[in-house]
């Protein structure tokens, strides 16, 4: 805790003065997110250092496994943070960001090392269906590490897929107002990649065109025909 207390001090005596009047706007103003990322709570993963960005910036939700339940009426503090990014402040991207050698994923390859975990057991269910795609779906042969980056990357997609069960997303997106993202951060290298909903698959993240891959993109529809107006 000695580094965390110095951080503190620092922070406090140091740091906070030069940046006050940001701090004062962000409660005078209220939070404006740019972005709801949902994240793992790997202490490796830190959204706001990957992304270079500061308080206000960004509305961040870490769990084990980076996971979204799917809806259900059963109350829970991924759906509530989804929900109140969505309604409340009006966030028009959300990204589901995985990464390499991911220990929730390790669990899901290596199910006796959760025994002692029972809770961390039951919360990787939600990613059961990405473990079974990857066995049935990939060659058999591959080795441990290329079969655990698959995993991580086929979680992503399959949370993603999750996500649009919740009603504050299914609206925005039906509405045009909400665009999805997949991640992926590889922690050796510093390299992210970005899922591709046209092409279906995780592509190198090119910060020099002038818009990147997303997994689902805004589209306004109404599925019902409705009647037409009276003339």
């Amino acid at each position: 805790m000695d580094s965390i207390i110095q951080g503190i001090t620092t922070f406090r005596d140091s740091i906070f003065p030069g940046q006050q009047q940001m701090y004062e706007r962000l409660v005078r103003d209220g939070q404006q997110p740019k972005a709801l990322i949902i994240a793992c709570a790997d202490s490796r993963v830190a959204p706001e250092h990957i992304t270079q960005t500061g308080p206000g910036e960004l509305f961040v939700c870490r769990n084990a496994g980076n996971i979204v339940p799917p809806f259900t009426q059963q109350n829970g503090g991924v759906s509530s943070a989804i929900e109140y990014a969505v309604v409340a402040l009006g966030v028009r991207d959300i990204v589901i960001c995985g990464h390499s050698d991911c220990g929730a994923m390790k669990g899901l390859m290596q199910p006796k090392a959760l025994e002692a975990m029972p809770s961390v057991a039951a919360w990787l269910r939600h990613s059961c269906a990405a473990e079974r795609i990857v066995c049935e779906a990939y060659p058999p042969d591959i080795d441990g590490t290329t079969r655990l980056r698959a995993l991580a990357m086929e979680n992503v997609v399959v949370q993603l897929q999750h996500l649009r069960t919740h009603p504050s997303v299914a609206a925005a997106m039906a509405k045009g107002e909400v665009r999805l993202h997949g991640w992926f951060f590889a922690i050796e290298t510093g390299e992210l990649l970005a899922y591709d909903g046209e092409i279906r698959r995780f592509v190198p993240f090119d910060t020099t065109g002038d818009a990147i891959p997303v997994a689902a993109a805004p589209e306004a529809r109404a599925a019902a025909p409705l009647p037409r107006a009276a003339e």
